[in-house]
């Protein structure tokens, strides 16, 4: 660990009624001191002050001081805290006195996560959870990242491990002590282990990517003909005017992109251009972009115009499927009820002038997304370097099952224990520590 002495603001940019500025590193008491007075407030103990730059003898602000020595501080460091008002002026003439200080400087990206890390307060996995947790914008996010805070991953991980690590010395002592009687052989009793964890490992893997989906985000992509109502659709479902309604056919040319909290979910809605043959270059470009966002959405909204009904287009009609809704927009022009069925697929019928049927169709996409990625349960793989590392482990298992029962069935097993320690930490994974805390915020 770095024998600087960082500091940085840790609570939110702009204006606020708070401010709070964190300091770790060996030179943190005498921050403290020097900018808040003597004697030292008692560990985690708020003690009222008066903040003054020494350099210039001139008064910050006056608020509390907050004392955390090591090792019990989330860094495992000494560790200060400043907790002023939370005006640019007042967090400048802070910064400034801090910097005047030797032996400290600003933070980098996740530094104060990483120095947890390296001081064995925190695995990978709660780091990582740690940064979800900032970046969460909806309730389902925030539940998956607390509970990864709170160890879940490493558990199942470690689990993993402990086991593997434990059929690893028991064939090892086969290979060692084979000319003595170790009673059943040990390289045959770890066969049933072998394949129930290889099993486990299968499964945890099998989970259309819920973890991952649900950090990034699900994406639905509006489609169908000039004027069906895609725009309007997307207005109505995102309860703005986000996209540009026109009876001018050909309106929406590029992708026009929402996001929104749907049931606890992160969506991005994509409105796209009208499908139709074109000579106009642009708009042609505009259609084959609303193909390309098709094919690689989570899941289609097909719109057809009601006004039009029974008349429907060939281009829309081929977009239904398994991952595609047929929306009937404009129902209250339909002549009777709503059809029951576009083509083969339930109709959803809904009224962007009106708002009938918005409701209903916004159920029906909640529904749709807890029934392809579940929440709750097992603990999902939330990352892709996790997946990696899984994958890798349980293609050495495979190996393992199948190989001989020799040498090379340790060399495997350790192996496949490695790649699992390389999530949480366990073994040396210097490389991927930059991967994992750059993306943090300053002061965190």
């Amino acid at each position: 660990m770095s024998g600087d002495t960082i500091f940085a603001l840790s609570s939110g940019g702009g204006r606020a009624a708070i401010a709070v500025v964190r300091v770790s590193g060996p030179a943190a008491a005498e921050a403290l001191t020097r900018i808040g007075g003597a004697p030292l407030p008692g560990p985690r103990r708020a003690a009222l002050r008066r903040f003054c730059d020494p350099a210039k003898d001139a008064p910050i602000d006056q608020g509390l001081a907050l004392w955390f020595p090591g090792p019990a501080s989330a860094t495992g460091e000494d560790m200060a805290e400043f907790h002023v008002h939370g005006g640019p002026a007042v967090l400048a003439a802070l910064w400034d006195a801090l910097a005047a200080i030797p032996d400290l400087r600003p933070a980098e990206p996740g530094e104060f996560t990483r120095r947890a890390f390296e001081a064995g307060r925190l695995d990978l996995t709660e780091a990582e959870g740690i940064a979800d947790l900032v970046a969460a914008e909806t309730e389902e996010q925030r539940r998956q990242a607390f509970r990864q805070t709170e160890g879940e991953l490493r558990r199942l991980y470690d689990g993993w491990r402990d086991r593997l690590m434990a059929l690893r010395a028991n064939v090892e002592a086969a290979i060692d002590f084979s000319d003595q009687e170790l009673g059943e052989d040990p390289l045959t009793a770890a066969a049933p282990g072998l394949a129930a964890l290889e099993a486990e490992i299968a499964a945890h893997l099998d989970d259309a990517r819920r973890g991952e989906r649900l950090r990034e985000g699900f994406c639905i992509a509006i489609v169908g003909a000039p004027n069906a109502g895609k725009s309007s659709l997307l207005n109505r479902l995102a309860g703005r005017d986000a996209a540009i309604v026109s009876t001018r056919a050909g309106t929406t040319r590029d992708v026009v992109e929402v996001r929104l909290d749907l049931a606890g979910w992160p969506v991005t809605l994509a409105d796209t251009a009208g499908l139709r043959e074109s000579r106009d270059e642009i708009e042609s470009e505009g259609v084959r972009r609303a193909l390309s966002r098709a094919a690689s959405a989570d899941l289609s909204l097909v719109v057809f115009d009601g006004a039009l009904w029974p008349q429907t287009d060939s281009q829309s009609l081929a977009l239904l499927g398994d991952d595609a809704l047929a929306v009937l927009n404009k129902t209250d022009l339909l002549p009777g009820p709503t059809p029951a069925a576009v083509g083969d697929n339930p109709a959803l019928g809904v009224s962007c002038l009106t708002g009938a049927g918005i409701e209903a169709l916004l159920e029906t996409l909640a529904e749709e997304i807890a029934q392809r990625y579940p929440t709750g349960g097992a603990p999902a793989l939330t990352r892709a370097r996790h997946r990696q590392a899984v994958v890798e482990c349980r293609e050495a298992l495979a190996r393992a099952i199948a190989g001989p029962a020799d040498e090379r069935l340790a060399e495997e097993l350790r192996l496949a224990a490695h790649a699992l320690g390389r999530i949480t930490g366990r073994v040396d994974v210097e490389a991927v520590l930059d991967l994992v805390f750059r993306d943090f915020c300053i002061g965190k």
